[in-house]
């Protein structure tokens, strides 16, 4: 009995927060009427741990605002009465049945097509549960829709003479009927945005109108517009919007100059992608006469610019973030404020709100200054440029980069001895042509140049995080808009060791530091390895989503107990905010709402996630557009994804696609999720995640974004170059 109550607290331990919902759902579901407190939950839980018990507390106030459960008295929960329902987000498969999930729900509920009743991905619902068969999941019936995730969908119109339909792009399970009065002069094959008007009870389809025509399909702007609709991204700003932000003059006002600490004199540069436009951020470096470096971080100052409650501000908020697709930035700021008015370009006076340190050669920080400054960037480096710099030791204010690039690598390791996880990202990119057809793909790395910056804007961050949230004498912590990394799930940590030790690596699962040090171990031993795309990959997606939140969990990735962002605002409406914040703070402003500043952190979480699965898709258009030139050709690639319908398989170049299990006709294969593998009942011949195999290229589908693959059998030699 010792052994396993001792080893439920090992489990207990490494809860993060989603887990820690589930368990604090389940207690209560156990004891309906019981009422607790975050001390009792912790007791119950067997929690001890400082950061952990803080966790509580939040869980708690989640649970509470999402309403599975209610305050009875100050700081004292209880469950909210739900009878035999649940509620969760729907998430349809590719069969056309669906899983509900939801913090509520410990297991997704399964409900058949037929019992969605007109629920859509996304959507939340209330669920009514059937009594569970011996040995089967757990079903259930969509009862009620409690709220839509889309009103608009965008798809291709197939016209008939008196009537057409729309047929939707992702994972949408029905087809939009179009009466002819309501095709607003849409034409056969063409792009459209529809929105439903009604759908009879009984009826296979709704009913819907189109209220915008894209363009042709196939045409490059048609369908980056369509991607966009899609996820009910903006296109274009409205006129009033771009009226306001040309009222804004470039000159700057005399007497802001006197309310200012002056860089001008300072040596001050950016680092930039050599096709950017919008300049946020630039890095300042001189020497003091005690010895030691002062280093400053300086950034925009949008929120001088775009104030709250005007048009300007609305629209931003609304946007929360610029969207970045392969051949376009969609800007959350009209470009005469991304590109002009807020962009540090060089040569030009630029209003900035700073991080100003002193710190000395083994980039300790001594002292740290907070405000508003103008300064003046003496030069635009690219990436390239600035790398350069550091190979060479020569070019343009070498001293200067080299002395910073000096200071960034010990901000780095000591961050990493610190338990930051250096997972490394790389970027497809595409050589476009005038018509946007990709002409060939290639990869950016992140090389020093690119890490000097994040180092700085790290620095930054965090210590904007530590100044308003961390408790000392003289603060009390106020609401502050944090960028919060959950703890990694336990279970899929767990899995994931054990599908690593098939290639004989494995990870520490004792404390949050032994996890981040030997994966970093992991995630170094495995470079140049046939396997590493696939550990990453996996690697990756055992971590939590970050995500914005005014109630501070730390940053596990980072392992930052406090940080924020504060570096970007000409692209992300959270480093507005946490402006805003650290303005009215500095000047011992009162503490705003939370719950106001929540729900903005909610939506600006939100509309993040949604530019990612744009950019996502728009990469994923070109890369089938790409291979469109390349249907018969046979390449070499790895295993990167295992399903009961396939296995994906990625190319040399990046570019996945799937092998249907329809097309692997030698057997019956067995879908082993725990293993990661296909299994063949008779021949026992298995496919599993990092195996390597030959595909053929065997067909294209750009309207579902869609690459399918064919196992190539034999001693067929790989296809021409990429």
């Amino acid at each position: 009995m010792a052994k396993k109550k001792k080893k439920n607290r090992e489990k207990l331990a490494a809860f993060n927060k989603k887990n820690l919902k589930n368990a604090v759902l389940s207690l209560l579901y156990d004891d309906p009427g019981k009422t607790v407190n975050y001390k009792q939950v912790s007791s119950l839980l067997d929690i001890k741990d400082q950061e952990s018990r803080r966790l509580v507390n939040v869980v708690l106030e989640e649970l509470c605002e999402n309403n599975y459960l209610e305050i009875v008295s100050r700081g004292k929960y209880q469950l909210k009465s739900r009878g035999g329902y649940l509620i969760g987000l729907v998430e349809i498969q590719p069969q056309g049945f669906a899983y509900i999930r939801g913090e509520e729900i410990e297991t997704p509920v399964m409900v058949s097509a037929r019992n969605l009743n007109h629920a859509m991905e996304g959507d939340k619902v209330r669920v009514q549960l059937y009594a569970r068969r011996k040995k089967h999941e757990q079903e259930g019936e969509v009862v009620e829709i409690v709220e839509r995730a889309k009103k608009f969908f965008v798809g291709t119109v197939q016209r008939t003479k008196n009537y057409a339909f729309l047929l939707p792009s992702g994972k949408i399970g029905f087809d939009i009927f179009i009466p002819a009065d309501s095709l607003n002069n849409a034409q056969d094959g063409q792009k459209a945005i529809a929105e439903i008007s009604e759908w009879p009870a009984n009826a296979k389809n709704p009913v819907g109108r189109i209220t915008e025509v894209l363009g042709n399909r196939g045409d490059n702007d048609a369908e980056m517009h369509a991607i966009l609709a899609e996820f009910d991204l903006p296109r274009k700003f409205p006129p009033n919007v771009e009226k306001a932000a040309d009222k804004i003059p470039l000159e700057i006002p005399p007497e802001e100059y006197r309310k200012r600490r002056d860089f001008r004199q300072v040596t001050t540069f950016t680092i930039d992608p050599a096709d950017a436009k919008d300049f946020d951020d630039a890095l300042s470096v001189r020497r003091l006469e005690n010895g030691n470096w002062e280093i400053g971080v300086h950034i925009a100052d949008v929120s001088y610019y775009v104030r709250p409650a005007t048009l300007l501000d609305d629209e931003a908020y609304e946007r929360a973030t610029s969207v970045y697709l392969v051949d376009r930035v969609v800007p959350m700021l009209p470009e005469r404020l991304s590109n002009g008015v807020c962009s540090l370009r060089p040569n030009e006076e630029k209003l900035c709100f700073s991080a100003v340190f002193e710190m000395n050669d083994h980039a300790q920080v001594l002292k740290q200054w907070f405000g508003r400054t103008i300064v003046c960037s003496d030069r635009r480096f690219s990436y390239e440029e600035a790398q350069s710099v550091i190979e060479t030791g020569q070019g343009d204010l070498a001293d200067e980069i080299l002395q910073l690039n000096a200071l960034a690598e010990k901000l780095r390791e000591e961050r990493f001895r610190a338990g930051s996880i250096a997972f490394e990202r790389v970027e497809i990119k595409f050589d476009i042509d005038e018509a946007g057809r990709p002409l060939s793909v290639y990869f950016k790395e992140a090389k020093e140049a690119n890490k000097l910056i994040e180092e700085f804007m790290l620095l930054a961050n965090r210590k904007v995080a530590e100044l308003i949230g961390k408790p000392s004498k003289k603060n009390t912590p106020k609401t502050f808009v944090y960028r919060i990394h959950d703890r990694p799930d336990p279970e899929k940590l767990d899995n994931f060791n054990n599908f690593i030790h098939k290639f004989g690596y494995g990870i520490q699962l004792v404390t949050p530091k032994t996890i981040a040090t030997s994966m970093n171990n992991l995630l170094n031993n495995v470079k140049g390895k046939k396997e590493q795309n696939v550990v990453e990959m996996l690697a990756i997606r055992a971590m939590a989503k970050a995500e914005y939140s005014t109630r501070n969990i730390g940053h596990y990735g980072l392992a930052f107990e406090y940080y924020t962002h504060f570096t970007s605002p000409i692209r992300r409406y959270p480093d507005v905010m946490v402006h805003r914040l650290l303005e009215r703070y500095l000047e011992d402003g009162h503490s705003v709402s939370a719950a106001k500043y929540e729900e903005m952190c909610r939506h600006s979480s939100d509309m993040e996630g949604r530019a990612a699965n744009a950019e996502r898709a728009s990469v994923k258009y070109k890369q089938v557009e790409f291979m469109q030139d390349h249907v018969g050709e046979i390449y070499p690639g790895v295993i990167s994804g295992v399903t009961d319908w396939g296995i994906y398989v990625e190319l040399e170049n990046k570019i996945e696609g799937m092998v249907p299990i329809s097309e692997i006709d030698d057997d019956f294969y067995i879908f082993d999720e725990k293993n990661y593998a296909l299994e063949g009942k008779h021949s026992q011949r298995k496919f599993q995640l990092g195996d390597e195999v030959k595909v053929k290229i065997w067909r294209t589908n750009l309207e579902k974004k869609q690459l399918d693959f064919r196992l190539a059998m034999g001693n067929n030699q790989p296809g021409s170059n990429y």
